[in-house]
């Protein structure tokens, strides 16, 4: 798995091995971030259910002033740390070991990027319904394209959905 664009462009990044997690592709990330790009630099980033990372890494080799990792798998966890480690980029990180809908709250983030397993789709009701006391400017969610999500949720609303084969994102904002 490399770094497709940035600082980090072309970089090597290290996978969790086995079938566990579900690294997010490289052409979601690349359609991810082209969208992104203009709101990065300078931001605070929050990558929930980070897995091997690549996300986060993502928008921190496309400007992000801080990125807050949040997984809750030793070996990912591991792996998050190796990566960061290889960039020389733990000043602009926190790694968070836990449940992301207990942790994404305290963290005062302008992005959020959730992408918990597809099957558990309790986590993305907690996960959401965690940041409507104080949203964030961004939301997005990745889930299966037959997943179906509500509008909603609390304050936040989705106001863009972009399909990709199987893979769904699911952007959401503070209603106005």
């Amino acid at each position: 798995m490399r770094v497709i664009a940035g600082e980090f462009r072309s970089r090597k990044i290290l996978s969790v091995p086995g079938l566990e997690t579900r690294p997010t592709s490289d052409r979601l990330r690349e359609t991810l971030f082209n969208i992104l790009n203009p709101l990065l630099p300078g931001c605070v980033f929050v990558d929930a259910y980070a897995g091997t990372g690549a996300v986060g890494i993502e928008a921190l080799s496309r400007g992000a002033r801080h990125v807050a990792f949040i997984e809750k798998d030793k070996t990912a966890l591991a792996v998050i740390q190796q990566n960061l480690a290889s960039l020389k980029v733990e000043a602009r990180s926190r790694v968070i070991r836990g449940l992301a809908p207990m942790h994404m709250a305290a963290i005062p983030a302008d992005i959020v990027f959730l992408d918990p397993p597809y099957e558990n789709e309790r986590d993305y009701v907690a996960s959401m319904e965690s940041l409507e006391a104080k949203p964030p400017a961004l939301v997005v969610v990745q889930h299966s394209s037959r997943y179906a999500l509500q509008e909603q949720f609390g304050p936040l609303k989705r106001t863009r959905l972009l399909k990709q084969g199987d893979n769904a994102l699911s952007f959401y904002k503070p209603a106005d």
